[in-house]
C-alpha cells in the first residue's frame, strides 16, 4: 500500500496519538516508525505505561548500515504491537536521547527505500516524523513518503504556526515531483475552524479530519484507560474514516503519477 509520513509545524498537535491511532485501526499488517528526534519512545512511555523498554532502537539501525546490515537491523529492532484483535501492528522505536538524532541523518534517505520494500511483503509503513525543523528531523522520510501529512488543530496560533511552514513544503514536494503527495490531518475540525478555512490558509488539501476526542486520545497518548464504548467513540471513527481517506489519496496520487509518466513517455 504505501509509506505514510505524520509531522507537524508546532508542539502538540497529536501527531504521536494519530500516527499510532491510525496504525492501530490499520486495515492491513503496518510498521509504526517513531522517528520523532526529540528522543525516547513515546509509545512505550504512553500507551504501554513503560511497562517495559525497547530492546533496540533507530540508533542501533545507525550502527547496522555502516556495515551493510540495515535489512537484517531493521527485523531485529521491530517490536510486536498489543492491541484489537484485528490489528498486524509493529513498532520500530525511537532514538533512545535527543542527541542520537543527528547520527541517523546519513541513514535516512537508505532507511526510506527500505520501508517502501517492505510494500512487496504485504506491509504499510507509518512515521511518526515528530516536528518540522529540530536537529535530526527525519525529512527524506517525509518527500519520500507515498502521503505527507502535515497534522495542525484548527485555532489560529496552531494555523499560524502550520503557515509558516507550508510554502516551505509546497516549494519542497514539487521540487521531487510529489506536489500531491502533500496533505494536512485536521484535528478538531470546528474547533473553531473548518477544514475549509484550514485549506484555504494553508493552500494544501485536507486529506482527512480527526474528531477532538481528549478522553480518547489519552488512551493512545498516555496509555489511559479506555472510556465506555472506546471503540465506538468519536476519536475511534474518525481514525477509521480518516485511513479510508488516506489510503484512497494513496492510490489517486499513484494513479496521477502513473498518468504523467505515461503522458511523457508518450
Amino acid at each position: 500500500m504505501a509509506l505514510i509520513a505524520l509531522f507537524s509545524a508546532s508542539g502538540s498537535p497529536g501527531v504521536t496519538a494519530s500516527a499510532l491511532g491510525l496504525a492501530l485501526t490499520w486495515s492491513r499488517p503496518v510498521l509504526l516508525v517513531e522517528g520523532d528526534p526529540t528522543g525516547g519512545s513515546a509509545v512505550f512511555a504512553g500507551y504501554l505505561r513503560a511497562e517495559s523498554a525497547p530492546p533496540n532502537s533507530l540508533i542501533d539501525l545507525a550502527l547496522a548500515q555502516r556495515h551493510g546490515q540495515l535489512t537484517e537491523a531493521i527485523a531485529d529492532a521491530t517490536v510486536r504491537m498489543p492491541g484489537p484483535p484485528t490489528s498486524a501492528v509493529s513498532l520500530l522505536p525511537g532514538t533512545r536521547a535527543h542527541g542520537q538524532a543527528r547520527s541517523l541523518m546519513p541513514m535516512w534517505e537508505t532507511l526510506a527505500s527500505e520501508l517502501k520494500a517492505l510494500e512487496a511483503m504485504g506491509q504499510d509503513v507509518i512515521v511518526d516524523a515528530g516536528r518540522l525543523g529540530l536537529a535530526g528531523s527525519p525529512e527524506p522520510l517525509i518527500y519520500a513518503a507515498d502521503l505527507a501529512l502535515m497534522v495542525t488543530r484548527t485555532d489560529l496560533v496552531s494555523l499560524s504556526a502550520a503557515r509558516s511552514w507550508a510554502e516551505t513544503l509546497r516549494t519542497g514536494f514539487e521540487g521531487v515531483g510529489g506536489g500531491s503527495s502533500l496533505g494536512l490531518l485536521v484535528v478538531g475540525e470546528g474547533e473553531p475552524y473548518s477544514a475549509r478555512d484550514v485549506q484555504k490558509v494553508l493552500q494544501i488539501p485536507v486529506t482527512a479530519s480527526l474528531a477532538w476526542d481528549p478522553a480518547a486520545a489519552d488512551v493512545f497518548a498516555k496509555g489511559a484507560k479506555a472510556p465506555r464504548r472506546f471503540d465506538s467513540s468519536r476519536l475511534v471513527r474518525s481514525l477509521i474514516a480518516a485511513r479510508t481517506s488516506i489510503q484512497s489519496a494513496v492510490i489517486a496520487n499513484r494513479d496521477q503519477l502513473a498518468t504523467q509518466t505515461t503522458g511523457g513517455l508518450a
